[in-house]
């Protein structure tokens, strides 16, 4: 069979391997990279993801896309050294369960695409005996994810954007107390703001000296270590392989939720995927309507790396059921929208709501959630207490960060500080640095000449 290679969902660039994919990050023509086509797994090796730890099946997930590309012996030494920690799935009531993603070093769902993202691209660099600069925007997680994989990495340099009055302390600190090869930059604005400026340097023909690649879900490299993980749930909660799981996906730019929906095309079986969503409600009202309109400027919720105007994803979503959607957000064909609602539910979840369900879940089944936890288990009862539904199925809430990234929250609601992970102990005492700009950019694209040139 033919190698698989990415197109771009602007359909204005060239196709290209993995390998160029990867390493560009976004496309020229400011698309995203999509695979031409999604390889099936067959079924006898569905079955025996059963028997498998995480990292073996990372290894054969993954070697349907890279086979052509990653010798198996070394690919089989990348996720073994990526993976070397727990992925619980944590029994709630019924058939409910929460994957947990929060036990890596950044104690975020980010670690899983992030730590396999900088094991492939210094593999390809090594090979090319050249350099990158790391260029990307953080909502939250993202960015502290991102400084963990690839610090102190020779041939790597990482720039990370992030709105300065929309992180956490300690999600700030886990990127700003690392230096080396690691700088961090505070916008006055917001996480749009950040994720714009970023795709505007890459299309900068100013900047084209400097070698940028990107580390956000923007790139094809985030996503496809995503799916594995919904595979693992599956193989683990299943009763036979034609149970068929909901899962719900506390969503901001979507990238969790494609690497979901790549799976599901892989063949996983899915009943239905539900897409919790915080204020920021732009895919909900699409569906219902057909209308698609980015929130500007983006609404700032407790769910802070969910405050996403305009989910980069998207285009990759819009291009999966056959239209066409511009990095700006304008649909050029419209997808399949009765395909579309049939497989995806969206839902968006207030942050009252959100706290409602922090201390619910709490009291009624002492299941400890941070608010982006607590939105996809909001969106849980949304879905799963319909009356065409009756609840009794199985259903997989992701749980995308610790609870003690968010403290204060948990204080404010619960009136206790959740127990820090060894990820993040002695953050505190840590001293930070990191520059601060204005959201212009023209500033931007000077600091980074004056920095990198």
């Amino acid at each position: 069979m033919e190698a698989i290679n990415y197109y771009s969902t602007n359909l204005k660039a060239p196709t290209v391997s993995f390998r160029e994919a990867l390493l560009n990050g976004q496309a020229p023509d400011r698309g995203l990279y999509m695979p031409d086509r999604i390889p099936g797994l067959a079924t006898g090796l569905l079955k025996a993801f059963s028997g498998m730890a995480y990292p073996e099946m990372a290894f054969s997930v993954l070697k349907a896309f890279l086979k052509d590309e990653v010798p198996p012996g070394v690919l089989k030494k990348l996720v073994s050294d990526a993976y070397d920690y727990p992925v619980p799935l944590e029994h709630v009531v019924d058939r409910k369960y929460v994957m947990r993603l929060d036990r890596g070093p950044t104690a975020s769902f980010k670690d899983f695409a992030a730590r396999m993202m900088g094991r492939l691209m210094n593999h390809f660099l090594e090979q090319e005996k050249r350099e990158l600069l790391i260029l990307t925007a953080t909502s939250g997680d993202t960015g502290s994810a991102i400084a963990n994989a690839f610090y102190g990495l020779d041939n790597i340099r990482v720039l990370i954007l992030f709105p300065e009055n929309e992180v956490t302390v300690r999600q700030r600190k886990q990127m700003t107390t690392l230096g080396n090869n690691v700088d961090v930059v505070a916008v006055n604005g917001k996480f749009d703001d950040c994720q714009a400026m970023v795709k505007r340097a890459f299309a900068d023909k100013e900047l084209a000296g400097l070698n940028l690649s990107s580390a956000n879900s923007i790139n094809i490299g985030r996503l496809l270590p995503q799916a594995v993980y919904y595979f693992y749930a599956w193989s683990q909660l299943r009763k036979d392989l034609e149970d068929q799981p909901v899962f719900v996906i506390p969503s901001g730019n979507f990238g969790d939720m494609m690497g979901g929906m790549i799976a599901w095309r892989m063949g996983l079986p899915v009943k239905k995927m539900v897409i919790a969503v915080n204020e920021n409600d732009a895919f909900p009202v699409f569906l219902q309507t057909g209308q698609y309109n980015k929130i500007v400027p983006s609404k700032n919720c407790i769910s802070s790396a969910m405050n996403v105007g305009h989910p980069s994803n998207l285009a990759r979503l819009v291009a999966l059921y056959g239209g066409v959607m511009d990095e700006q957000g304008n649909i050029r064909e419209m997808p399949d929208m009765q395909a579309m609602n049939r497989d995806l539910t969206a839902i968006s979840v207030n942050d009252d709501e959100t706290k409602r369900c922090i201390a619910h879940a709490w009291h009624q089944h002492r299941l400890l959630l941070e608010p982006h936890g607590a939105v996809g288990w909001a969106g849980l009862d949304h879905y799963a207490g319909k009356p065409q539904h009756d609840g009794k199925g199985l259903y997989v809430v992701l749980e995308t960060a610790h609870p003690a990234k968010f403290p204060e929250h948990i204080q404010e609601i619960l009136g206790f500080d959740p127990e820090l992970p060894s990820s993040l102990q002695g953050l505190e005492d840590k001293d930070e640095e990191y520059g601060y700009l204005q959201h212009n950019y023209d500033h931007f694209r000077q600091y980074m000449l004056d920095l990198y040139r």
